[in-house]
């Protein structure tokens, strides 16, 4: 028996505070500390002069805090951070348990949000931005240089809706669910539409859609996008979501969690790679061949934009749904052909697969965007899988997203320097 492992208690009875504090190897408060974050029920009985604790749920606390003392251990030198939303397992990954391609293939992307961020399914939702929210995103965006990126705006943008939220530091779940439904469209309608006609209503594919490009949208198209959207609302712990749980663990509020995983997304070798597939894919097109294009990328010593994954040793369930429907898209067939032109050279030297920044890539140039809007629809859609996960971090102890630094440096007392 541990130090900290009390005497097994019948299952159906009730524990007082002091027995329950025994059970889990700590102070009073501390019990009273797990009841406040939902980690623990208490009820009053009546007649009685202190709090009762189910012994089932308190013992099952207590192996929970055993196993995972700090909220988060360590597999293989990496971070492990206990999750309920995406699984990630032999070429395929998984929403809640669901296969995440198919949900993709028969549901929304709201309606996809609607299930990380609850469980439940709501038919037919959409999202609808406040006329203030999107007022003050918009006047901020418009005041960024004209050469900012996607990723730029985004981020102020949501920094701007925050203010004008006073509701904002409110963490409880109603709110901030509140608060995920109002900022993904307040984002969307935050950045300048590319077409004169373009009216805000309907899915957010569709309002998104006026927002990469100045063609008029066709069904199959916004299919594609809407369909990327659901795809790649979440990925486990990317970069970017750790940084969001970082975030929330300290109690920031959705806007600053959602802040901090824009900030880290803006990188190559995450939110912006679809961007590198997009300018391969435009000289592929340009030299009527892979294979020189992918010569001289390997001349120069970069890597292949747009192929291979650390997670998936076959082929991106992402990149293998999207090609599918976008060979629906007569528009996307001379991007379609150049992508799999790519691989196939590629695959005389190295066994890699196309990922999903490939076939974004082939969706943003069949469609004449430019090649930052594969930013802007990863930036977009993630938001909702990084409002899933600061859901999940408030409910965890606070501060755990915290290592130890390993110090390496000189030996202290050192002399004060001269």
């Amino acid at each position: 028996m541990t130090d900290h492992e009390a005497a097994p208690t019948h299952p159906d009875r009730r524990l007082n505070t002091k027995e329950a504090a025994e059970l889990l190897g700590v102070k009073p408060e501390t019990v009273y500390a797990y009841v406040s974050r939902g980690q623990l029920s208490s009820r009053r009985e009546p007649g009685g002069r202190g709090s009762t604790f189910d012994a089932k749920e308190v013992a099952a606390l207590a192996r929970r805090n055993r196993r995972e003392p700090s909220g988060s251990s360590a597999i293989g030198g990496e971070l492990s951070v206990r999750t309920r939303i995406t699984l990630i397992d032999k070429d395929r990954y998984f929403f809640r348990g669901v296969d995440a391609t198919e949900l993709a293939a028969r549901h929304s992307y709201e309606e996809i949000a609607e299930w990380l961020w609850t469980g439940r399914l709501r038919f037919g939702v959409t999202f609808a931005a406040p006329d203030a929210s999107v007022a003050v995103a918009r006047r901020a965006v418009d005041a960024l240089p004209q050469h900012s990126g996607p990723t730029d705006r985004l981020r102020v943008a949501t920094i701007a809706a925050a203010t004008a939220d006073p509701l904002r530091f409110d963490l409880s779940q109603d709110a901030v669910l509140g608060t995920a439904r109002t900022l993904i469209p307040t984002l969307v309608a935050a950045l300048p539409p590319l077409r004169r006609d373009h009216r805000d209503e309907g899915p957010l594919a569709r309002r998104l859609w006026g927002r990469l490009t100045g063609r008029a949208p066709d069904a199959a198209s916004v299919r594609v996008l809407d369909t990327a959207l659901g795809l790649l609302i979440d990925h486990d712990l990317a970069a970017s979501t750790l940084a969001v749980r970082v975030a929330a663990s300290a109690r920031a509020h959705p806007y600053a969690a959602v802040s901090a995983g824009l900030g880290v997304l803006e990188g190559p070798l995450h939110g912006a790679a679809s961007g590198l597939a997009h300018r391969l894919l435009l000289d592929v097109l340009d030299q009527g061949s892979a294979a020189p294009v992918v010569a001289d990328e390997l001349r120069a010593g970069r890597r292949i934009p747009g192929l291979g994954h650390r997670l998936y040793p076959g082929e991106d369930p992402r990149a293998r749904a999207l090609f599918a429907l976008l060979e629906e898209v007569p528009d996307a067939a001379p991007a379609l052909a150049a992508a799999h032109d790519v691989v196939a050279t590629t695959a005389r030297h190295a066994p890699l697969h196309a990922n999903v920044d490939l076939a974004l890539a082939v969706l943003t140039v069949s469609s004449g965007m430019p090649a930052s809007a594969g930013e802007t629809v990863f930036a977009v859609a993630r938001t909702a899988g990084w409002i899933a996960h600061a859901l999940e971090e408030y409910e965890e102890r606070p501060l755990r997203m915290r290592p130890s630094g390993r110090y390496v440096g000189a030996r202290p007392p050192q002399p004060l320097p001269r």
